[in-house]
């Protein structure tokens, strides 16, 4: 590991660290040590660091702002590569936005809501990076990333790096192609977007955030929606009717705000948050035969 962490500062790829808590960068506080953590300082930095790490045939993982994340307590081994400050950059043009995947998505929304910028008002109170959201497919209120991308750049794990056109994601309910059959990252987004009434799209914004606040409990740590919604029922609705909400174990609870999400009470562990919903799997298929899908990235070992 020494001679791997030479070789990225010698490149002077940005941050390096070793045995990084990963509960610092997942908005449920939960997540053991990596063996190395980087914060690449430019797109130019993530491609040597790719470099470098599969030079050494060391594990990737990236992730992003951690709002939509699961990580053992034991940790990840090898290498996670976070996308932060040093691809979050943005350029404006007349008709469109080149943002960086480490751009959070939340201040995207506001900045672009006061120009005028009418396109991303749904992803006012979404907490995570644009790369996370371009790999989700991220949506609420009616829209979703797919209505506004133009096209993505990607990181294979093979280091190379590709334009892949809004066709090419392949996007449908949560999902890109980027999840399975083209496994990458989104490293940067174009994306379009239309000029509309600045106090119109502000007060949009405005009432989608405020919807969040008061249905949602991001005032606890939490990973944002654990499951994805079984069309045409709604996660949060069945566990609700099943009579789950404010179910504990450990310290992972069912919020009482909120059926499809699982908050930390303050000592919760990860095997805590996957019993939680493994018992929220099986009441739901054996009250009402729906199979429930998490939407929670899950990384382990």
């Amino acid at each position: 590991m020494e001679t791997i962490i030479q070789k990225l500062t010698e490149a002077n790829v940005g941050k390096v660290k070793e045995n990084e808590l990963l509960s610092k960068h997942t908005t449920i506080k939960i997540g053991g040590p990596a063996d190395l953590f980087i914060e690449p300082n430019s797109i130019e930095g993530l491609k040597k660091t790719i470099e470098i790490l599969n030079a050494f045939n060391t594990p990737i993982r990236v992730i992003g702002r951690g709002s939509n994340l699961l990580i053992p307590d034991e940790g990840l081994r090898g290498a996670v590569i976070k996308f932060g400050v040093g691809l979050d950059h943005l350029e404006e043009n007349e008709d469109h936005i080149t943002v960086g995947g480490g751009y959070p998505l939340v201040k995207l929304a506001t900045i672009m809501s006061r120009k005028g910028k009418r396109g991303l008002a749904f992803a006012g109170g979404i907490p995570g990076s644009v790369g996370g959201a371009v790999y989700m497919n991220a949506g609420a209120h009616g829209s979703d990333m797919s209505n506004i991308l133009v096209k993505s750049l990607v990181l294979f794990p093979d280091g190379t790096l590709e334009w892949l056109t809004n066709k090419e994601m392949k996007f449908s309910y949560r999902t890109s192609v980027l999840q399975e059959e083209r496994r990458g990252y989104c490293v940067e987004a174009v994306l379009k977007l239309e000029n509309g009434d600045k106090e119109e799209i502000v007060e949009e914004m405005k009432k989608y955030k405020d919807y969040r606040r008061d249905t949602q409990p991001w005032s606890h740590p939490c990973c944002g929606s654990v499951f994805r919604n079984p069309l045409p029922n709604h996660a949060g609705k069945l566990v609700q009717d099943a009579g789950l909400k404010g179910y504990q174990i450990g310290g992972a609870k069912i919020s009482e705000l909120h059926g499809n999400f699982i908050v930390n009470e303050g000592n919760a562990t990860f095997e805590d948050v996957m019993a939680l919903i493994d018992h929220i799997k099986k009441t739901i298929v054996e009250k009402y035969d729906v199979k429930m899908e998490t939407e929670v990235e899950i990384l382990e070992n």
